[in-house]
């Protein structure tokens, strides 16, 4: 079921780029990623609702240690789409999309770092291999 779900989160991203590349040409990137996440904000609160994801639950449920990680997650993700967005504006869609997906990069090194995940040749050749294929994309 994972792989279904990182397939369609790979074709949504997609369409991320698409969409933002041709709705940035007379807006600030800036606003428009806080317009962007503002709708979904509205959106997935009416998700969480048609599912049934607040019944239940209490915001005392979270330590502050979760409160903590979801407010830094929170911010790495608004600068990282503040920083796509601006990039979307400037340059080329496809380019910029390769790129962003160099993240599974730092993925591996933090998760290595702060998870304590290894990883074997084959994982480390495949990460070699997305650096090329992104040099190759943008060169």
């Amino acid at each position: 079921m994972w792989l279904t779900y990182a397939v369609l989160s790979a074709v949504f991203a997609a369409a991320v780029a698409i969409l933002a590349k041709l709705g940035l040409k007379n807006v600030d990137s800036t606003l428009a990623t806080t317009i962007r996440s503002f709708i979904m904000a509205v959106f997935l609160i009416g998700v969480s609702f048609v599912f049934k994801k607040f019944e239940g639950f209490s915001l005392n449920d979270l330590s502050s240690r979760d409160w903590t990680l979801i407010i830094l997650s929170g911010i790495a993700g608004a600068l990282s789409w503040i920083f796509y967005f601006a990039a979307l504006k400037y340059g080329f869609a496809s380019r910029v999309a390769a790129i962003d997906r160099t993240s599974l990069v730092f993925v591996v090194i933090f998760s290595a770092l702060f998870l304590g995940e290894s990883f074997g040749p084959k994982a480390v050749f495949g990460v070699i291999l997305m650096v090329v294929g992104a040099i190759l994309v943008t060169g």
